[in-house]
């Protein structure tokens, strides 16, 4: 996700030393989709879905900006960051208000929570979880969630998202300490009637949720970056294809992509998306 923690940096150099550039793509449109998982049984509601792109970028740009970059509607969706203490921009745009107009406006918006981290994770972090406080931690950053965009406006049914950053993945120990603060942060998502997803990588986080054969607590809904500047949500799923069908898939294809429009230059990440998305309250 564009520069909001110390990795970023680290992780761009990679994608540029592999050689990945990022190429003109075939627009997708956003369309009307219907929800074909069950919703009933776990007291969630029925989610607000959206197929398109989505850019992110570290701190939430100006109504301006998001007007700007409204105007040729390659994008649809943009994600916000609302929140968790290793957040790494500041977020002055972000207001009740500024989510009001841009859902006015026709954007789609992203929750995205930036909680705590592995403790076998390189790189610094305001906040880490152990395997001794996993389910504490996640518990109270699910619940901090819930809390941020409710008051950003954003109702029960909207589908909020876990930030997991890179870790060791053949750490077992790890492994199933990050586990455990999933289900945790999940089980908390879930309670209050909101959606839980989670951003991770395919070569970590995100495979440790999509190779877990206990399939309790986890993510409702997959987003997964991996920058191979291929735009879709199957051609490159790695895992059981069967897994976050039914419009709970988004993939991250695409980062540090500077781009202008209306007028406006942001520096963004891309995702192709094909799953829920944040409902405003009117």
């Amino acid at each position: 996700m564009a520069e909001h923690r110390r990795s970023r940096r680290a992780r761009f150099l990679t994608w540029v030393a592999a050689g990945v550039a990022l190429s003109a793509t075939v627009a997708v449109s956003a369309n009307a989709v219907t929800f074909g998982g069950a919703v009933s049984g776990r007291g969630l509601l029925p989610p607000s879905l959206y197929a398109g792109r989505v850019f992110d970028t570290c701190t939430a740009p100006s109504l301006t900006a998001m007007k700007a970059w409204r105007s040729d509607q390659f994008y649809g969706g943009a994600a916000v960051y609302i929140g968790g203490k290793n957040r790494g921009c500041a977020q002055p745009q972000l207001t009740p208000s500024w989510v009001k107009s841009v859902d006015a406006a026709g954007w789609k918006l992203v929750p995205l929570y930036v909680g705590a981290q592995p403790p076998c994770q390189t790189g610094s972090n305001q906040e880490r979880f152990t395997a001794a406080n996993a389910t504490t931690v996640g518990t109270a950053n699910g619940n901090d969630a819930v809390a941020n965009a409710s008051a950003l406006g954003m109702k029960p049914g909207s589908a909020l998202y876990l930030d997991m950053e890179p870790f060791n993945l053949s750490d077992i120990s790890c492994l199933d300490a990050v586990l455990t603060y999933v289900r945790a942060w999940d089980a908390a998502v879930r309670a209050q009637r909101y959606w839980p997803g989670m951003y991770g990588f395919t070569s970590s986080s995100a495979a440790a949720v999509a190779t877990a054969s206990n399939r309790r607590d986890l993510p409702a809904i997959l987003w997964y970056a991996l920058w191979d500047k291929n735009e879709t949500t199957t051609d490159d799923w790695r895992w059981d294809p069967n897994l976050y069908t039914n419009h709970r898939r988004a993939h991250q294809y695409a980062a540090n992509s500077t781009e202008t429009r209306g007028g406006v230059t942001l520096t963004v990440d891309r995702s192709t998306w094909d799953a829920p998305v944040a409902i405003i309250a009117k």
